[in-house]
């Protein structure tokens, strides 16, 4: 009987062994030169040690000055909106989107610090939506005229809107129209028995030009959520 020749042994192909050599000496070399630049750049700095501090001093200051600049703007922007003053012509002449923009920093002014404007295509009927202290939930639809008082009227279907969306998607403790224009008499009625709060021109003029927050310029407003220093 013929012997069959002994099996091979097998072994790892030497290509994948020199690729992984190759791998770990290009490792190495990196490593070390990164060793070697630390290690001078620590020599030098130890050499020449008035560079750290002057950039340390650098670093210090420039910190100081944008944490400076951060409160003198958070300071201003309190001031503004505490001293936050519109005449009528100035709310007529405004972009309708800049309309709703005062209306939200007047009500920031009056201390509702979440006020935000948040209208466009999709609003729902809420231009403007802010908390005040009481922890009421305002949300506010903005009618603009360009022509103020001679614009075209704010009507019934414009209040239907507010009404059909305010409280039930938005949430509202207080559903509110302004408009620097003119409110139709049916519109007027049709608040009342529904329980939203009409700020036509006269109104707005009061509350723009003075000190005064709106909930009390208007009546039947919702009593507060919670108590505060100010209930």
């Amino acid at each position: 009987m013929s012997r069959r020749p002994p099996a091979r042994r097998r072994t790892g192909r030497p290509g994948r062994r020199r690729q992984r050599d190759s791998e770990l000496i290009g490792f190495l070399l990196a490593a070390a030169v990164v060793i070697a630049v630390v290690a001078a750049v620590v020599h030098w700095l130890l050499a020449h040690w008035w560079v750290l501090v002057l950039v340390l001093v650098l670093a210090v200051l420039a910190g100081g000055g944008w944490l400076y600049s951060l409160r003198q703007r958070a300071h201003w922007e309190a001031v503004r909106a505490q001293g936050l003053r519109y005449g009528l012509p100035q709310l007529d002449a405004l972009h309708h989107s800049r309309f709703e923009d005062a209306i939200r920093d007047l009500m920031r002014r009056d201390g509702c610090r979440d006020a935000q404007r948040v209208g466009g295509g999709g609003d729902l009927g809420a231009d403007v939506k802010a908390t005040d202290p009481y922890g009421r939930r305002w949300v506010i639809q903005c009618k603009h005229r360009r022509n103020g008082a001679r614009g075209s009227a704010v009507g019934t279907p414009d209040l239907q809107v507010l009404n059909g969306t305010a409280r039930q998607v938005h949430g509202a403790d207080v559903a509110v129209i302004v408009t620097n224009g003119r409110v139709t008499a049916p519109a007027v009625t049709f608040a009342k028995q529904q329980r939203l709060h009409v700020v036509d021109r006269q109104t707005l003029g009061v509350w723009a030009a003075g000190s005064r927050p709106l909930w009390e310029l208007l009546r039947a407003v919702p009593p507060p959520r919670r108590s505060t220093p100010l209930s």
